[in-house]
């Protein structure tokens, strides 16, 4: 029996809805229970990942009124931002657009999602900009003291990804990967969360549109359009939330072999309203194709595999202390992307991003966890590929489907 959305908002308002995590809904499915439209009326979804697409648009108060007619240059702790197109003539302040993948000139490995970060804890930032005449001018200031402060993201959320190995001897640097990815065929390197990513469980868009809420890093945002590269067989989506609603947790920067990157947590919301829509919304890990690709490039693929690396994977790494021999340097803390480790040895746990790269390159086994491994076909021969690397965080994933999910029964967040 087909449902609206309206009527199962009147269901919530008076707690009567049945509202579920797809995780929730996932585990019910491999223990073979059944699900019927009539036992569940609300799946909430999420993905965490490097999302390249990542802009932010400030309103930057600089100088006192007149102090200067137009900004040429601006710069956010040495990171490059774009002012206009408004000129802010004689206003004093200037808006910009900033890039999640800029880099800075004067902080090193450190870029626009670290910035972005910063600014969520109420850290200052240091906003330099040279006028036309080539004066400068020089103030601190925190994401307070900005009018605007507002996350657009091109291209968020992708339904499908691509994953990565190295069949050459030689080390490629890559966005794909922490490091220069080593090879031949000995590290691996993937993205995306699965069977609980938005687009896997919608992936005909049958409510992912134009207009529809979402959860972006916390703060409740909307979908713009479908973001650029979106194709209907590979769409992702474009997205806009107040940054100054945002939780730090939920996003930041990540350290690459080609530079810092930026990463953003999604959430959405998806009412059951017909079989066809539950039917798509039992999709599991097994039956998600996830494409192997020559690390020199996207467009050089190698095998398929599938998302059941994630099925009962560890989320986080385990520390043995007691086999620390203080390395200097200690390679966990020099290559951690999220600058989560500390060669104590311990984990920043709110900033840890379980990419399992610690595991990978501590010659003691400090940090230790099971990240799986995949099979591939190469040439009529199997190579099998320990995971090295991921790029998608599915415990940040969960949290936020199971905070909205928490927000639309407490009637904070309405359909």
């Amino acid at each position: 029996m087909a449902k609206t959305i309206e009527e199962i908002q009147k269901k919530l308002d008076s707690n009567e809805a049945i509202v579920m995590t797809a995780e929730e809904l996932k585990m019910k499915l491999k223990n073979d229970e059944e699900v019927s439209i009539d036992d569940v009326d609300v799946i909430t979804c999420a993905t965490s990942g490097v999302m390249s697409g990542t802009t932010a648009l400030f309103h930057i108060p600089v100088a006192e009124p007149g102090s200067f007619t137009k900004a040429r240059e601006v710069y956010i702790n040495g990171i490059p931002a774009y002012p206009g197109p408004c000129p802010n003539e004689l206003l004093g302040s200037v808006d910009v657009i900033l890039y999640g993948t800029n880099h800075s000139s004067t902080i090193d490995e450190y870029g626009g999602g670290f910035l972005l970060k910063d600014l969520l804890m109420k850290k200052e930032v240091e906003v330099k900009v040279i006028d036309m005449e080539g004066n400068e001018f020089i103030r601190n200031v925190t994401i307070d003291d900005m009018q605007t402060a507002r996350i657009i993201g091109t291209r968020m959320a992708f339904k499908n990804y691509n994953s990565f190995t190295n069949p050459d001897t030689s080390a490629q640097k890559s966005i794909f990967n922490v490091s220069p990815m080593e090879g031949p065929y000995n590290s691996y390197s993937f993205s995306g969360c699965g069977d609980i990513n938005p687009l896997q469980n919608d992936p005909q868009q049958d409510i992912i549109k134009q207009g529809y809420k979402v959860l972006l890093n916390g703060a409740e945002g909307i979908v713009i359009d479908n973001g650029t590269r979106s194709t209907p067989e590979k769409p992702n989506l474009l997205l806009t939330a107040d940054m100054k609603e945002m939780n730090p947790y939920y996003m930041g920067g990540f350290k690459t072999g080609l530079g810092p990157e930026v990463f953003n947590t999604v959430a959405v919301a998806i009412p059951v309203l017909n079989e066809e829509i539950l039917d798509h919304l039992r999709v599991l890990n097994r039956e998600i194709e996830l494409p192997v690709c020559d690390i020199h490039g996207r467009h050089l693929p190698i095998d398929i595999v599938d998302y059941s690396i994630w099925d009962d994977a560890q989320l986080r790494p385990i520390l043995h202390p007691d086999q620390c021999f203080h390395c200097i340097p200690c390679l966990c803390e020099l290559y951690c992307p999220v600058n989560a480790f500390h060669k104590k040895p311990e984990i920043d746990n709110e900033l840890c991003y379980g990419c399992g790269y610690c595991s990978v390159v501590c010659p003691r086994g400090v940090p230790e966890i099971d990240m799986k491994q995949i099979a591939i076909n190469v040439n009529d021969k199997e190579k099998i590929i320990p995971v090295t690397c991921r790029q998608s965080d599915k415990k940040r994933a969960l949290q936020m489907a199971e905070e909205l999910k928490d927000a639309i029964i407490n009637g904070t967040y309405k359909l």
